[in-house]
């Protein structure tokens, strides 16, 4: 055989016969890509589950993983009971049966940490005489708050209400989000030192020139707390809410007199919240909703809920007018059916009137809960367009103004969580002269979910949060409904975990390497358990088929 022909015959046979070289490589986990907030969810998730081959104990994991999740977001507990956790629609465990309760596991650790009074970690290592003002105590400004007093600046909040927390405490039902839960976790963030001034309103109380030349620099999470109205005959006069006032009169503990048959209009959660705390106040209640259920953005399990508490849901129709006798008593709202045509610009189908199918239904109240925008008294000399205030991709309005929450367009608290972290990122890099790529977690490739071996863990329902039957919660008014995970039940859910993309010490590699390139870290931690040494690799891939976790891959 000539010298040409051989090279030929091995090429053929190497590809017969490839070689498997392992190789090490982190992938993203997919829940991660479908939260930006909640930073390393499989790293928390890890921390406890692999707690026995780090050598932890329980109390010492719980921590370790809440200040993995507090690094980001210094409200586990309360959006451990408010967030519609999409991070769970990614879980690759619904593959095999049902997503993590990532969720619930997240509510556990938020209450862990409250009831052993755990403070919110720091990083600075000297304090900064630079003097940073926020202006709104809601959610992102107190994101925003936390991660510049952490690192050792001098930080004041200045907000319009009374207390702190802004549509957290202000539009979110106490069934939902006990007050108690939100105090805690304010006061976390307080007792890093951050100064707090209420019933200070910007372009009242003080301008936002005077605050520019207090402050080194601004950030603005005023939020979009005003409702809009309903433009249509009728609905200027008593008995008309929006759905933002009527829940802050409801969260202020004040009574509000709707009468017995209350017409809700939105299918958002605002709208959602305020039929069920209607219902709670012994009205029958109506949600009237122009498209069809499966368009509707209200959490879909806060949808269910408020069905089983005797919420009536009538889809696809919309109100014309409201009827009113003549010392302006409401007595009804007249509706039209609709019907939903071509996806208009933003992608959803545009419900369209169908012509002679107006009815009626009796009414003593209205609750228009279709929108809300942000109160611009003040703030008026910025950028903006419309009710919004515009910034640039790095969050900045103007000089030194950085501003991000509801503010720039509505979104769930969890958004408005990482915008005020990333603005305080930004403020703090350009400050210090430091480079933010620098700083942040390295991109990682995506992990299939062919790579996940489920064959390696039982078949196993996700744990469900008790609740009680809906007469019950009814009866109960406001208080809260949906109880947290037993730490039996946390334990178990953690271990449905595979890990995805990341090592969890399984050992499968060690034990199938019959040539030992596999050896164990002595000071092992959660994603780090071997060091892998190849002069000795026999290339048969052995250890890539067994990895449950995709972690080990062909170099």
């Amino acid at each position: 055989m000539s010298t040409k022909a051989g090279k030929a015959g091995a090429s053929a046979a190497e590809r017969i016969t490839p070689a498997y070289r392992p190789i090490q490589s982190e992938k993203t986990a997919p829940c991660q890509t479908g939260c930006a907030n909640c930073g390393d969810i499989r790293g928390w998730i890890g921390t406890v589950a692999q707690r026995g081959k780090t050598r932890m104990s329980r109390e010492e994991a719980y921590t370790s993983a809440w200040r993995i999740i507090a690094d980001v977001n210094p409200f586990p507990a309360t959006l451990g009971r408010i967030c519609p956790h999409p991070c769970e629609d990614h879980c690759n465990r619904a593959e095999l049966d049902e997503p993590l309760a990532i969720n619930a596991m997240e509510r556990f650790l938020g209450d862990f940490a409250i009831r052993e009074g755990l403070p919110l970690p720091r990083n600075r290592n000297r304090e900064c005489r630079d003097w940073v003002g926020v202006v709104g105590a809601g959610p992102s400004g107190l994101s925003f708050a936390y991660q510049m007093a952490r690192r050792g600046y001098r930080v004041t909040v200045y907000d319009a209400r009374d207390q702190a927390g802004g549509m957290l405490r202000y539009g979110v039902p106490d069934y939902r989000l006990p007050p108690g839960v939100l105090d805690a976790e304010i006061q976390k963030i307080l007792d890093l030192g951050v100064d707090l001034k209420l019933n200070t309103k910007v372009g009242a109380d003080v301008s936002l020139e005077e605050l520019k030349k207090r402050h080194s620099s601004l950030y603005l999470g005023i939020g979009a707390q005003e409702g809009r109205g309903l433009s249509i005959p009728g609905a200027s006069g008593p008995s008309m809410w929006t759905g933002t006032d009527y829940l802050a009169h409801m969260n202020c503990g004040e009574r509000v007199d709707t009468g017995q048959r209350v017409i809700v209009i939105g299918g958002g959660n605002t709208a959602v919240d305020a039929a069920r705390c209607a219902r709670r106040n012994g009205a029958r209640v109506t949600i009237l909703y122009r498209r069809s259920r499966h368009e509707m953005p209200a959490i879909a399990h806060e949808i269910e809920d408020a069905l089983e508490e005797g919420i009536e849901l009538i889809l696809l129709a919309a109100p014309v007018r409201v009827e009113r006798q003549a010392d302006g008593r409401m007595t009804a709202v007249h509706a039209q059916r609709m019907r939903l045509d071509e996806p208009g610009p933003s992608g959803r189908r545009r419900p369209v009137p169908i012509s002679g199918s107006e009815f009626s239904l009796p009414a003593d109240s209205m609750i228009a809960a279709v929108s809300q925008v942000p109160v611009l008294e003040g703030l008026e000399g910025l950028d903006h367009d419309g009710d919004w205030l515009v910034a640039d991709s790095a969050g900045s309005i103007g000089e030194d103004i950085l501003v991000g929450g509801d503010a720039l367009g509505l979104g769930i608290a969890g958004e408005a969580i990482v915008q005020g972290r990333r603005a305080a990122e930004q403020l703090h890099a350009k400050s210090r002269g430091l480079d933010l790529s620098n700083s942040r977690d390295p991109d990682l490739p995506d992990l299939s979910v062919e790579r996940i071996l489920f064959a390696t863990k039982p078949n196993s329902e996700a744990v469900q949060p008790p609740q009680l039957p809906g007469d019950e919660r009814i009866a109960l008014g406001m208080t809260e409904v949906v109880q947290t995970i037993s730490e039996t039940e946390f334990l178990a859910e953690v271990e449905r975990c595979f890990s995805c993309g990341s090592c969890s010490g399984c050992e499968q590699c060690f034990m199938y390497c019959t040539p030992g390139c596999f050896t164990r870290v002595e000071e092992a931690r959660p994603g780090m358990y071997f060091t892998l040494n190849l002069d000795q690799c026999h290339e048969c891939g052995k250890c890539i088929e067994v990895c449950p976790c995709g972690y080990l891959e062909v170099q």
